[in-house]
């Protein structure tokens, strides 16, 4: 499949995943592979914690300014009291949210209301689509655990308030989740039992409680083959111990990929395993183009 037009099927593409597969540095690879294809890209971390700006190659964390990290790559972190204070802002009201939350008021909101703090991000993104910031927005949503309630609260919140500006809000939310030419969600997984179990559910419950598209799942940090590798079964020296785990690791692994592909019948984008202490912004760099000549193989 030509690059391209794998970046240009949606305009915004979510990467979910269970915390620990590499969800983030997928969004980095993700991000700069679309712009190795010349697309300008735009990427939205919704964690402050996030490690997103150094696999980007920054120097220090994202903020809420936007940030030049190449000529074609944008980025950002989007918060529920940063996209509160630019919705105030627009409408005229600035300053009000640093009140609102001093009082304390926006925490009792939440409670009250649970999935305000996820519609905001959402209406973030929903407004910097419609701005077209970039030819392409991807979105480091919140691990597997959260990425569910994260992306259902749009109709969760219509059920609750059926009029006013949160509703709006959630009601175009929605809208934009279920479009496929607007949005579309990747799926990020280990080839290992608890990530694959986790993808399959979450990929369920993402198509038929939501509605959202899913695109390929990337699974990640899997170990290459060794050519005419061969473990003595009985030899304790250290390269046969070393054999025997790699073999043990490869069959597992693709029999991981064997079950996965059988409950998630997606095309798979395979990223290897990288035999590094930290990962770098040029560890994102090389996986990028391992991703590009992987989606060329679909």
């Amino acid at each position: 499949m030509d690059p391209k037009a794998f970046f240009t099927t949606s305009r915004v593409l979510i990467v979910a995943g269970k915390g620990g597969v590499g969800k983030t540095t997928v969004t980095a690879v993700l991000a700069k592979a679309a712009a190795a294809c010349g697309l300008t890209v735009r990427v939205v971390a919704i964690d402050e914690e996030s490690p997103l700006g150094g696999l980007l190659g920054l120097p220090k964390p994202l903020g809420p300014k936007v940030v030049k990290v190449t000529p074609q790559i944008t980025a950002q972190l989007v918060t529920p009291m940063q996209a509160l204070d630019d919705y105030l802002r627009d409408h005229g009201m600035r300053g009000v949210t640093s009140q609102l939350s001093r009082l304390g008021i926006l925490d009792v909101v939440a409670s009250a209301a649970p999935g305000i703090d996820d519609i905001l991000v959402l209406a973030k993104i929903k407004q910097l689509d419609k701005q077209q910031v970039a030819d392409l927005m991807i979105v480091d949503a919140p691990a597997a655990g959260h990425a569910i309630p994260f992306l259902r609260a749009p109709r969760a919140l219509r059920e609750i308030i059926s009029v006013g500006p949160i509703n709006t809000q959630a009601v175009e939310a929605g809208e934009m989740l279920a479009d496929s030419t607007r949005c579309q969600v990747i799926l990020v997984a280990l080839a290992e039992e608890t990530p694959v179990n986790e993808a399959i559910e979450t990929a369920f419950a993402l198509e038929e409680d939501i509605g959202v598209t899913l695109g390929p799942i990337v699974v990640n940090a899997l170990y290459p083959a060794v050519d005419d590798l061969v473990a003595p079964p009985r030899a304790r020296s250290a390269i046969a111990t070393a054999a025997r785990f790699r073999l043990a690791r490869l069959q597992a692994q693709e029999e991981h990929r064997d079950r996965l592909a059988v409950g998630l019948p997606l095309p798979q984008l395979v990223l290897p395993f990288v035999f590094d202490a930290s990962l770098t912004s040029e560890t994102t760099d090389t996986l990028a183009e391992v991703l590009l000549e992987a989606i060329r193989a679909l």
